[in-house]
C-alpha cells in the first residue's frame, strides 16, 4: 500500500492507547448498545453515511462478534488472524481481501503495531450500483444478495489473495484515500469504484484461497462461471471438468448450490445475455445473432429469449432501455 496512506492509518488511536496503558478488554460501548456483541453500524457511521473505514484495533484479542452491515477487510501491511464461525482460521497477509456477510461470526487474535488492516463498514444500499455493474449469475452477486438479505447465505465469507493484483489494489487504495480525505465526491467515486472492484475480482477467481474448504468451492465455481462467460457458444461441462481435473457430478453439485442453476442453464444464460447485448449494441439481424451465440434452431432461441426477458428479440431491441 502507498506509504502516505499507511502513515495515515498507522498512528495509535485513543482506543489503542487505553489498551497499551493497561485496559484488558475491548471497549464494547464504542461498537454496540446491546448485550450481545453485534457491532452496530449506527455507532460507526454518521447519519446518512453509507460507507466508512476504520483501522482494525490492534494490541488486543477482539472477541467473537457479528455485524449488522457488510464488512470488507483489506490487509494493508503485516497480518491478522481471524476465527470465522468459531472454527475456520483465516490468516490475512498483506494485500489480502476478506468479504464478510452479516451472518458470519468472527474473532480476531491480537495484532502488532505494524499489522495494519482497514475495515470497510458498508450499508446494503451502497451496493446498488455495484450490483448493477456486476450483473447476475455469479458468485459475487450471490454473495452480496446473501449478505444484504440477512439469510443464511451461500457463503459467509470470501477470502482473496491479491498482493500482486495491481488493478484491485489501486481501486481499494483509491476508496481508502477518498474516505480518509473526506472528498466531497467520495460517495459517487466509491460506488463506482466498488463496482469496478467487483468486476475485477471476477477476473481474479484464482486469487480465492483454495486452502480453505469453503473457499475451494468458491474458487471452482468462479472458474466454471468464467469458463461459461468465455466459451458460452460451445462449452461443455465435460470439457470444463477435464481442464480442471474434476468430476462432473462435483461441479454440477457446486454450481447448483452456489447459483441455483446447473451448467446447462448457466450456459444458456450466457448465450442469451450475449444475444441481448448484440441486439442492443449492434445492427446484426436476429438470425445472425442467434447463430453467433451458438443456436441453430430459431424457434427454440425465440422461446427461450422471451422466457428470460419477457419480450421477443424484436421487442427487446425496440425498447428504449434494456430489460
Amino acid at each position: 500500500m502507498d506509504n502516505e496512506i499507511l502513515n495515515l492509518l498507522r498512528p495509535v488511536t485513543p482506543e489503542e492507547r487505553e489498551i497499551l496503558d493497561g485496559k484488558m478488554s475491548v471497549n464494547r460501548d464504542l461498537y454496540t448498545s446491546s448485550q450481545s456483541f453485534i457491532i452496530d453500524s449506527r455507532k460507526l457511521l454518521e447519519k446518512g453515511q453509507l460507507i466508512e473505514i476504520r483501522p482494525h484495533t490492534r494490541f488486543i484479542h477482539f472477541p467473537c462478534h457479528r455485524h449488522n452491515y457488510v464488512e470488507m477487510v483489506y490487509m494493508c501491511a503485516g497480518s491478522t488472524t481471524h476465527i470465522i464461525n468459531g472454527r475456520e482460521k483465516v490468516v490475512l497477509e498483506e494485500g489480502d481481501l476478506l468479504l464478510l456477510n452479516q451472518n458470519v461470526t468472527q474473532e480476531i487474535l491480537p495484532a502488532g503495531m505494524e499489522d495494519i488492516a482497514v475495515n470497510f463498514i458498508i450499508l446494503p444500499e451502497f451496493f446498488d450500483q455495484a450490483m448493477a455493474m456486476v450483473g447476475h449469475h455469479n458468485v459475487l452477486y450471490n454473495f452480496i444478495v446473501s449478505a444484504l438479505s440477512s439469510s443464511n447465505g451461500l457463503s459467509s465469507y470470501l477470502h482473496f489473495h491479491l498482493k500482486n493484483a495491481l488493478p484491485v489494489n489501486n481501486l481499494i487504495e483509491n476508496m481508502v484515500w477518498t474516505i480518509l480525505k473526506k472528498s466531497q465526491t467520495a460517495n459517487t467515486i466509491n460506488k463506482i469504484s466498488m463496482g469496478l472492484l467487483f468486476l475485477n475480482l471476477l477476473d481474479f477467481g484464482d486469487a480465492i484461497n483454495k486452502e480453505e474448504e469453503n473457499q475451494y468451492e468458491q474458487h471452482l465455481v468462479f472458474s466454471a462461471l468464467k469458463y461459461i462467460e468465455t466459451y458460452y457458444r460451445s462449452g461443455t461441462l465435460e470439457d470444463f471438468c477435464r481442464l480442471h481435473h474434476e468430476k462432473t457430478y462435483t461441479v454440477s453439485r457446486l454450481l447448483k448450490k452456489h447459483t441455483s442453476k446447473n451448467f446447462k442453464e448457466l450456459l444458456m444464460d450466457g448465450k442469451l445475455s450475449q444475444a441481448a447485448w448484440l441486439l442492443k449494441n449492434t445492427q446484426l439481424s436476429t438470425e445472425a445473432i442467434f447463430h453467433s451465440v451458438g443456436y441453430e434452431n430459431s424457434s427454440f432461441f425465440h422461446r427461450k429469449f422471451r422466457e428470460k426477458y419477457g419480450k421477443t428479440p424484436r421487442e427487446f431491441r425496440a425498447a428504449k432501455t434494456p430489460s
